[in-house]
């Protein structure tokens, strides 16, 4: 018997073993939609094009050892890859991208975090590894690592024409799919996870060009768009309504509306919260939603300080902290405030120290500025009561008027608090992540209501507005059967998700009186333009895309970073629109549409919507702002 005939090529091997674990990745370990067969196969394919496009090129190595060890650790990398895929898509149901990879200066700061997202069964990624391992090291005479030419030109030709046919198919399934870069799952579940970092890399590679090659003759449609489009001529008749007033701000750690108001085990979860809304002094905005991506807080932070979208990929603190931008502290330094930021975090997480600086503000309270220990800090850092109450002396020394920003941390994933500081109990389902988080949004609950009176005791209350926004989601869709539970759903569909992006918004004006529940569609790209109003500054020649939320005369829409979107009629996601009040479907896929389907007004706002975040990309990526003086009359 010839045993050199029995020999089956190594890359061949390598192919079936890692795209098997990479499909059964996609299919166990991410939450990937499939609607139809033609996506199901699509699946099943691309990891075993991926695998056999890579490990095909061992062949053209001429030595034996080589060969072997190129397989072995292009195994060892892929399964990297895909894990760390994996720990990023637990938290943020999301691919990694590659601004993201320069953020890794925040993974030490992750703690306990990171450790949640580990699972003693994610081991068995390593079984493919160990079997090439050990058939490249110990079973030459079974693998085969010697190939004619005829042998390498065949590989080669195979995985061309696959990959080929993995795209054909993708584009028949999905059209355009290349020009839909915002929605990574649709990359991955078409071309695979390796073929989509390719492709991302690639991107990333074109946008870095943008700035070198812009001129700033980008400007001018995008200055018109904004004055067709975006802006209002309507007067406020809150225009000046806390002029001169310090401005407390108060960034919300991971605060969701659905605690508003709201009870676990017969209990409120944020009585003072509640307060607020019936509060004659406050205005709460009952539809307001986060529009963050990749960013999370920092994306929150970028979108209410210059009323800019941020990128689809990576955060715009890290990719672009050196731009010139017109943002919020800058405008109020120039009306006289003094403007800055309190949070217990050291200051090159997301590279606030470098982004604070490019907006304008004058000071950064971080983690050397509190007093930090094992019992007043709890996974991210200074739990939210001894913070504010650390906080008060810096309020009472800078001059005034001033505007600050407080940033809590307690209600951060993943949700940590111990028994003798609960003040309600953990709901109980099926997720520990949505059953801890009621405690701890309670305690922040507690923490906001004792620096209200902190402030009124340091004599800061009267002369201030106190703005409250939750930052991001804390519940994401990896834990929707817990949260269908504890709405008393069926399940959470694409509509209940997007309603769950709605973030409580507090702008509290002592003694203004006539406080009430606003009902408008609103979202974080509004903040900036509301704020200016309130303080009674008009900045006219300021280039945002949020409208100010005092006003009836609105765009009428909230875009989201993945393309979809809330009218105050329709919510359109995943292809569906749906009646906003009752959330029945109006149709499904636009692409379907006929002509006179087409005057929809979905299809009309969808239009908007991308060209508004291609334009905030464009000043972005381009650094346009350097070519302007917004000082000059325009």
């Amino acid at each position: 018997m010839n045993l050199r005939r029995t020999k089956i090529p190594l890359y061949i091997i390598a192919t079936l073993l890692f795209g098997l674990k990479t499909y059964i990745v996609y299919r166990f370990f991410f939450s990937i939609e499939l609607d139809n067969s033609m996506q199901e196969l699509i699946l099943f394919i691309n990891p075993f094009v991926s695998a056999f496009l890579v490990f095909a090129i061992s062949v053209w190595f001429k030595k034996e050892k080589r060969q072997m060890k190129f397989v072995r650790y292009t195994a060892l990398i892929g399964t990297i890859i895909i894990y760390l895929n994996v720990v990023f898509y637990r938290s943020f149901t999301d691919f990694i991208t590659v601004p993201q990879l320069f953020q890794a200066s925040n993974v030490g700061d992750l703690g306990g975090s990171i450790l949640t997202l580990i699972k003693p069964y994610d081991l068995l990624l390593l079984v493919d590894v160990a079997i090439i391992w050990y058939l490249s090291k110990k079973q030459s005479a079974v693998v085969k690592v010697n190939y004619p030419k005829s042998g390498k030109v065949f590989a080669l030709a195979m995985s061309l024409m696959l990959l080929a046919g993995n795209f054909f198919l993708a584009e028949m399934e999905r059209p355009q799919l290349f020009t839909r870069a915002f929605d990574r799952e649709y990359l991955v579940k078409n071309i695979g996870l390796f073929n989509y970092h390719i492709y991302d890399l690639a991107v990333h590679s074109k946008v870095k060009t943008q700035r070198v090659f812009a001129d700033g003759n980008e400007l001018p449609e995008i200055k018109d768009f904004v004055k067709t489009e975006v802006k209002s001529n309507e007067k406020s008749e809150m225009f000046g309504a806390a002029e001169d007033r310090n401005v407390i701000f108060i960034s919300a750690e991971s605060v969701q509306s659905f605690v508003i108001n709201n009870e676990v085990n017969g209990e409120e979860i944020t009585p003072f919260l509640n307060s607020l809304v019936e509060d004659k002094d406050t205005y709460y905005f009952e539809n307001f939603y986060h529009q963050t991506q990749q960013g999370k807080t920092s994306d929150s932070e970028f979108l209410t300080e210059n009323s800019l979208y941020p990128l689809s990929r990576g955060a715009v603190f890290f990719t672009h902290g050196q731009n010139e931008y017109h943002a919020l502290p800058e405008l109020l330094n120039q009306e006289d405030y003094y403007t800055s930021v309190l949070h217990s975090n050291n200051k090159s997480f997301w590279n606030r120290d470098q982004m604070y600086n490019s907006i304008g503000y004058d000071h950064f309270y971080g983690e050397e500025a509190y007093e930090v220990t094992k019992e007043n800090s709890i996974g991210w850092g200074l739990k939210d009561k001894p913070f504010f109450e650390q906080s008060i002396k810096y309020l009472q020394a800078i001059e005034q008027p001033f505007y600050t920003k407080f940033i809590t941390l307690t209600n951060h994933f993943p949700f940590e608090l111990s028994e003798e500081e609960r003040t309600i109990e953990p709901f109980n389902s099926n997720s520990s992540t949505l059953n801890n988080y009621f405690p701890t949004v309670r305690y922040t609950d507690e923490a906001i209501e004792q620096f209200f009176q902190q402030l009124k005791d340091a004599g800061l209350y009267e002369n201030s507005i106190i703005v409250i926004m939750g930052d991001h989601y804390g519940i994401s869709e990896n834990h929707n059967k817990a949260m269908s539970q504890y709405l008393g759903k069926e399940e959470i569909t694409p509509y209940d998700h997007v309603q769950l992006q709605r973030v409580p918004f507090f702008v509290h004006i002592p003694g203004n009186g006539d406080g009430k529940v606003m009902s408008k569609v609103a979202g974080q790209i509004d903040v900036k333009p509301t704020l200016l109003s309130l303080l009674g500054i008009k900045a006219e020649n300021d280039i945002q895309f949020g409208n100010r939320l005092f006003i009836d005369d609105r765009k009428g829409y909230i875009a989201f970073r993945n393309g979809d979107y809330i009218s105050q009629k329709h919510v359109s996601t995943s292809g569906i629109c749906y009646n906003r009040e009752t959330g029945e479907p109006i149709y499904q896929d636009e692409e379907e549409l006929t002509s006179t389907e087409k005057e929809n007004p979905c299809t009309d706002i969808k239009n908007k919507v991308e060209k508004e975040l291609g334009y905030s990309d464009d000043i972005i990526y381009g650094d346009l702002f350097r070519f302007i003086n917004f000082d000059e009359k325009q």
